[in-house]
């Protein structure tokens, strides 16, 4: 089997690998990825750093026609880049090509934003004196990422850093480098110069240190765990460099009396189940006031057991597979938890089989649990759902609101007032009315508050703000 190589100052280099297994079929074997060394890492951040002079100098053209024949490929390649995502990280085909599309999105909407830098020129208040403000990249920026998007977060990462002529060293998780190097591979044959970009896939002890030691790498964009965050932060602070952290959600969808019980209980089932509950912004508290909770329990019961648990690629699968054994462990271990804090089991929670060996689980539905409850602290990251009743909306806003994290927040309601006073009062980066917590547009900012964030907003043009460093110069005419 072919070793998928790691990219080094415009190099394909390595040979020390280690195989990718479906998690819809661990007899399928995805491809065998390269891991690269401490010395590896160093020298991709070398690269990066000698590729940075000309590269943030050059003409916004280049940059403009790179980025464009980027996002064409992807597009053009949709449905064997989204059965990729789909063979490796075990979300159905049908996310995995929607996902793929999106990565398209955002490549071709930085592709445009080379167009459009801009600044302002301004009268000192000082006679005679002109004043400019410009934005200028910040340099090598050390862009890691998380294995539930592998290919949609690695695109809102590079293509910003990029387009603002930033270089690049770029570390994948372990668990989905397919992805990331086929997005590597098609930005090298699109006419990325060497040393631009630097794919370097491994362990996070060993390649994710390596950036965070260097004082050579000027920003670090991270999205993964509250823990690892927490170390990103702390190191970046050590060499005095920007950093951006999005972490962890323990997202609330709240539901009125007055909801539209079939909308309530869509929003919901996608919020909280769909990519089989591997979402940051996935919903995994559902706070519901009391005339409407024993109907709406009983909506998402029924509408669970329509829902096929299998194989990502097959067709007809809702819910894929849990990414891999670990994972699953956490996802049983909560569960288990929930019974003994308490919370009813009022759904699935159980192993599967299915034709293929894979990490199969049942959906899992709590009712009767509390916002003190871990299920309903804690973040499990899995298809695991607590129900939390609450006698209004008031109340409902104050559980809603009860988290160390806020990153998504949601409300099933036809009232118009608790609508607005909800977007205004719902402590999180992004609040959804009778839509699914999950599900966010590529041209908008992307991010939280509180423990889920730290940092500017990724995303759209608010992605400046983190790629580049503002510069005011003063002209004496």
């Amino acid at each position: 089997m072919t070793i998928h190589q790691n990219l080094i100052a415009g190099e394909w280099v390595g040979s020390d690998a280690v195989r990718n297994v479906n998690p819809s079929d661990t007899n399928d074997v995805v491809g065998e990825y390269a891991r690269a060394s401490a010395g590896d890492t160093a020298a991709a951040i070398a690269a990066a750093k000698a590729a940075f002079p000309a590269w943030s100098r050059s003409g916004i053209l280049e940059r403009h026609a790179i980025l464009r024949k980027t996002a064409d490929e992807i597009l053009a390649r949709k449905d064997e880049l989204g059965r990729l995502l789909s063979r490796e990280e075990g979300k159905t085909l049908a996310e995995g090509i929607g996902e793929t599309v999106r990565a398209g999105q955002i490549f071709d909407f930085f592709a445009g934003e080379t167009l459009r830098l801009a600044g302002e020129v301004l009268p000192s208040v000082r006679p005679g004196i002109g004043v400019e403000i410009t934005r200028e990249p910040v340099g090598v920026v050390g862009i890691i990422t998380p294995w539930n998007f592998p290919i949609a977060i690695p695109a809102w990462k590079i293509a910003p850093a990029l387009a603002y002529g930033n270089t690049v060293v770029f570390k994948p998780a372990d668990l989905v480098p397919g992805c990331a190097h086929a997005i590597v591979d098609i930005l090298v044959r699109a006419g990325l110069p060497k040393g631009v970009l630097n794919l370097v896939m491994g362990k996070g002890s060993v390649v994710g240190q390596t950036i965070l030691d260097s004082p050579d790498v000027d920003a670090i964009t991270f999205t993964g765990s509250t823990g690892t965050g927490k170390r990103v932060a702390a190191a970046s602070i050590e060499h005095n460099r920007k950093f951006q952290l999005e972490m962890g959600g323990k997202n609330p969808f709240v539901v009125l009396d007055d909801a539209d019980l079939d909308v309530a209980v869509e929003a919901t089932v996608n919020s909280a189940f769909f990519s089989t509950g591997q979402r940051c912004t996935a919903a995994s508290r559902v706070i519901v006031t009391e005339g409407i909770h024993d109907r709406f329990v009983a909506a998402v019961a029924e509408r669970l057991k329509g829902l096929v648990v299998d194989d990502a690629l097959k067709a007809g699968t809702h819910v894929g597979p849990v990414v891999d054994e670990s994972q699953l462990k956490q996802d049983t271990d909560y569960i288990e938890i929930g019974r003994k804090e308490g919370a009813r089991l009022a759904f699935g929670g159980k192993l599967l089989t299915r034709g293929t060996p894979g990490f199969y689980l049942a959906p899992a539905l709590f009712t009767e649990a509390t916002n003190a409850m871990r299920i309903a602290r804690e973040e499990i990251f899995g298809p695991v759902a607590a129900v939390i009743r609450v006698r209004d909306y008031d109340e409902a806003l104050a559980v809603a609101n009860d988290t160390p994290f806020g990153l998504s927040s949601g409300i099933a309601t036809t009232s118009l007032k608790h609508a607005t006073h909800f977007k205004r009062n719902a402590e999180a980066g992004m609040v959804m009315v009778n839509l699914p917590t999950a599900g966010v547009d590529f041209h908008v900012p992307f991010g939280g508050r509180k423990g889920s964030s730290h940092g500017p907003r990724e995303q759209g043009r608010h992605a400046a703000e983190f790629y580049t460093t503002v510069k005011t110069a003063y002209t004496l005419a």
